[in-house]
């Protein structure tokens, strides 16, 4: 899991609107697809399991949309089966146009209290490889905000991954939760 890097901005540019922010559809597959792809951090899926993503798991993801209606970010998670009370934040991607104004906070926090009033939720967990401050900055500033404890182990070393050289994946397990 990964977050895209912060863009500076100009100290007097304007700021476009505050997306909108829902469950995804079907239709915003590609988009998804494309958001992770232009991130350049991101582990790229197919196509198609963006597509099953958005169809299979959008009580538990959320798309942030643009003025025109177009995604302009995104989260994905999953309610885990053996912990139904923790959401595995799976990726989170924000449009290079659109990095650096608190559009990833917005999105997990609204994405967790969504699931908390819908589902319960105590915890939330991702896994972030060593090194991507971003991702390091948005889930422990989330924890911050929640009032949670956070704790690291690795979860997938890398000898575990079979197609090349990969980081470790460090799972991040945030909670108890207060929302």
């Amino acid at each position: 899991m990964t977050a895209a890097q912060a863009d500076l901005h100009a100290p007097h540019a304007e700021l476009p609107e505050t997306p909108r922010i829902e469950r995804p559809a079907v239709a915003d597959g590609t988009a998804l697809w494309r958001l992770a792809k232009d991130s350049g951090t991101l582990d790229l899926n197919s196509s198609y399991s963006y597509l099953l993503w958005c169809r299979d798991f959008a009580a538990t993801s959320a798309v942030a949309r643009g003025a025109d209606g177009e995604p302009v970010g995104f989260v994905t998670g999953y309610v885990r089966p053996d912990r139904p009370d923790t959401l595995l934040v799976w990726q989170v991607a924000v449009d290079s146009a659109r990095r650096g104004q608190g559009l990833a906070a917005k999105l997990l926090d609204t994405l967790t209290a969504r699931v908390a009033a819908e589902r319960g939720l105590t915890s939330v967990e991702t896994t972030i490889t060593p090194g991507n401050t971003a991702s390091e900055r948005l889930f422990t500033s989330y924890a911050a905000r929640h009032g949670a404890a956070v704790e690291r182990e690795v979860l997938f070393a890398t000898e575990r991954f079979p197609d090349g050289p990969h980081d470790p994946e460090v799972l991040y397990r945030i909670g108890p939760l207060s929302f």
